[in-house]
């Protein structure tokens, strides 16, 4: 009966300790997949396209008029009748006034500012697709980053594999004097450098998949696992597009170029929006009076307009005149940035080219096939701790930097597709 009784606790804590670690789950994922999912479920996006409506709805604000004023006065109480609301035309009657008034905008102050709203929400949309290219950018170099680091990962997996047996192996023969301690520790250092290595190169992944999470809106415990065709890397030629072409399309679909075009042209807008408003509006009014005038149940008209002698917004219109200036500076400064940024990275993407091309397509391949032959001649004592060692070296190194180059190349066409602001290279 004890017996079934610890039997069942140690079931019950094992279950316990078992729902205490976080489940992971892995989203195994294509470039256009996580696209699709990242139009469909970011929440900044989301925020940025009710911004949009918001500012359209300001349209619909700028569009409507004034409203009539309507004013009514009645006297509370005559002295002489002891009447609250009293009626009549003598000195017991009552007094009874209204008057009715229409503000009327001049200047064209209701046109410039519809133009102006308009600009705004024009300006939303600009931000809008802005934030757009940058996420975007940030989900497909995210996404190759995260993939290439993986295929690093992988090296150090058969690397820590390889010498955790070769480690093992070695205690046995350790404690038969077969081999020397010194050996022995030389191939655990090795090992215990690989470990430390290999758990910073885990943690630039999980860096990689935290931004991808974030942007993809998925949960922190999904593990994301991108699927990249091997061939992607050789088919992409930067060359394909001659760079006035790219130029070209910067220009045209930048568009935080376009920011800074809407931004100057609403400093515009508002600089004439600004002068108009150094205009006094004028207030036409109808108006009737029972017995409050000079005869009984008198008519008016009139009207009402300010004076503009002291306040003809003179320092609106001023800040108005620098804010087109200095939209200007930081247009100019944006298209002097397009150039410059088209230049360097179509540079970067025709470098990365040529050093990718300049190893041999056979390369990976025969490392991964003389690495498992270095093992077993090392195991069989063919080769020296010094031989095997360099060669395990070696070869973490240039796998690294052979997945280094490709995922430079692939960045590198990123950086043409975010700073012409179209897909050339997809």
């Amino acid at each position: 009966m004890k017996k079934i009784i610890v039997l069942v606790f140690i079931i019950f804590f094992y279950s316990l300790r078992t729902q205490a670690q976080p489940k992971t789950d892995t989203l195994t994922l294509k470039l256009p997949e996580a696209e699709a999912m990242f139009i469909q479920k970011n929440l900044l996006l989301l925020a940025q396209k009710y911004n949009i409506d918001a500012q359209k709805a300001l349209i619909i604000q700028a569009r409507l008029y004034p409203n009539p004023n309507i004013a009514i006065e009645s006297g509370l109480y005559n002295t002489v009748s002891k009447k609250f609301f009293a009626q009549g035309a003598d000195q017991e009657g009552g007094e009874l006034a209204s008057q009715l008034s229409q503000l009327v905008i001049l200047a064209h102050k209701r046109n410039k500012q519809i133009k102006l709203v308009e600009a705004n929400a024009q300006l939303s949309e600009d931000q809008f697709f802005d934030l757009l290219r940058t996420l975007k950018y940030s989900l497909r170099t995210s996404f190759f980053n995260i993939y290439f680091l993986k295929q690093s990962a992988q090296v150090y997996d058969k690397e820590i594999d390889a010498l955790q047996v070769v480690v093992t192996a070695f205690e046995k023969q350790k404690e038969k004097a077969y081999i020397s301690e010194r050996e022995v520790v030389r191939v655990k250092a090795q090992l215990y450098s690989l470990q430390v290595e290999y758990l910073a190169l885990i943690n630039q992944i999980n860096d990689a998949e935290s931004v991808l999470r974030l942007i993809l809106q998925v949960q922190p415990n999904v593990h994301i696992d991108p699927q990249v065709d091997g061939s992607l890397v050789k088919n992409l030629n930067p060359m394909q597009y001659p760079y006035a072409a790219l130029l070209d399309s910067a220009y045209q679909n930048r568009t935080d170029l376009h920011i800074a075009k809407t931004n100057t042209r609403i400093s515009r807008l508002n600089y004439n929006y600004q002068k108009s408003l150094a205009v006094p509006d004028v207030t036409l009014s109808l108006g009737y009076d029972k017995q409050g005038s000079y005869i009984h149940n008198f008519n008016s008209v009139g009207f009402s307009i300010d004076i503009p002698i002291f306040n003809r917004n003179q320092g609106n219109i001023k800040s108005a005149k620098f804010g087109i200036e200095s939209n200007l500076a930081i247009q100019k400064s944006v298209e002097a940035m397009v150039e410059e940024n088209i230049f360097r990275s179509l540079q970067k993407a025709i470098d990365a080219d040529k050093m990718y091309k300049k190893i041999d397509p056979s390369f990976a391949a025969d490392f991964d096939r003389l690495n498992n032959e270095v093992l077993l001649n090392y195991q069989r004592r063919n080769l020296s701790l010094l031989e095997f060692l360099d060669f395990y070296d070696s070869y973490k190194q240039n796998i690294l930097q052979l997945n280094g180059i490709r995922f430079s190349k692939l960045s590198s066409l990123e950086d043409l597709n975010f700073y012409t602001g179209t897909n050339f290279f997809n």
